[in-house]
């Protein structure tokens, strides 16, 4: 039996406790979070005991500890549960600061203990389709990213925080890591940052991130990432422009574009998207099943930290106005 705690009370939180719960090799057993009525609902939800602090939390009889609150406080709390002896289990981003973020990489093999940066988003129906009409489109030169969500009002909670959230492409770091696992190491960046509406406790109504990516291998890709109430459109786009074709992928529709048999025209293969409806639940067996079966998992801490690399010089470049290099010193290289 795997005695788990859940730090966070979110929509996370709650399917994973879920997922443990209803799973007889794993028991929800702590509960903890910044807002008191919502630990107690989570902990009587699955029998659990709820704990008023974090800290008593990741030092109590348990073997796992489950990380799921806001991305400024990610790192402070996976460093206590793998000082403590105990597997994390943690939404990304890993830190939102890079020097801690490796230190805990290290700290985790150190401790010989578990620690798994959560990215659903490289096992979603969407990436595994792209993945699989990836080889179709020859050499790809270019990609692009873009993400828009109108909100009105903001609402004021972490996600809309300049510190709590982190920098949007930290914050967001799944969109960076999805094109990271396509098209490899990142040779340079460019970014850019703006936030509206900001008060003076660090709640804002706006954001707009834009970063220019040059990889390794040649391709080039732009990254969006917007969301508030100066955003007016919804859109969510994904594309690769290939030699031999293209991925195009607009809300829940995607195809494969490529050349006619004619060679002067093209053609368009639907991709099948599948259903998004629990990646969490599949992400969390996945979870549990290499905890006590040794499952590999999908992903590694390693590849985690080299996206947060990509989105710290993407950050330092939007405070600076300067492209930055990652080719010098060389990079964490994806697991």
């Amino acid at each position: 039996m795997v005695r788990v705690g859940i730090v966070g009370t979110g929509f996370v939180a709650s399917r994973r406790a879920e997922v443990f719960q209803a799973d007889p090799r794993t028991q929800v057993v702590a509960t903890a979070g910044r807002t008191w009525e919502k630990v107690t609902q989570l902990a009587a939800s699955c029998g659990a005991k709820p704990y008023t602090a974090w800290q008593d939390l990741v030092t109590a009889d348990l073997d796992l500890v489950v990380v799921a609150h806001a991305s400024q406080f990610h790192g402070e709390v996976v460093e206590a549960a793998l000082q403590a002896g105990k597997h994390v289990v943690v939404e990304y981003p890993l830190a939102v600061d890079l020097t801690q973020a490796r230190r805990l990489v290290h700290l985790a093999r150190q401790q010989n203990r578990l620690l798994h940066v959560e990215h659903i988003e490289l096992i979603s129906p969407i990436h595994l389709a792209i993945r699989q009409a990836f080889p179709a489109l020859g050499r790809p030169f270019h990609a692009h990213n873009r993400t828009c969500v109108p909100q009105r009002p903001a609402p004021r909670k972490w996600t809309y925080h300049r510190h709590q959230f982190g920098f949007p492409f930290v914050g967001a770091l799944a969109r960076l890591n999805r094109l990271i696992d396509l098209l490899g190491l990142v040779r340079s960046v460019y970014g850019e940052w703006q936030v509206a509406g900001e008060d003076p406790e660090g709640y804002y109504t706006s954001c707009y991130c834009r970063a220019l990516l040059t990889f390794a291998d040649g391709p080039t890709a732009t990254l969006v990432y917007a969301k508030g109430e100066q955003i007016w459109q919804s859109e969510r786009r994904f594309k690769i422009l290939g030699e031999q074709g293209a991925v195009v992928i607009d809300g829940d529709r995607g195809e494969l574009i490529q050349p006619d048999s004619s060679g002067k025209g093209t053609q368009s293969t639907p991709l099948d998207l599948g259903d998004m409806k629990g990646l969490f639940s599949q992400e969390t067996t996945w979870v549990i099943d290499h905890l006590t079966d040794g499952r590999l998992l999908y992903t590694s801490p390693e590849a985690s930290l080299y996206a947060l690399q990509v989105a710290k010089a993407i950050e330092t470049s939007s405070l600076t106005g300067q492209s930055v290099s990652l080719w010098e010193p060389t990079p964490v290289e994806p697991g």
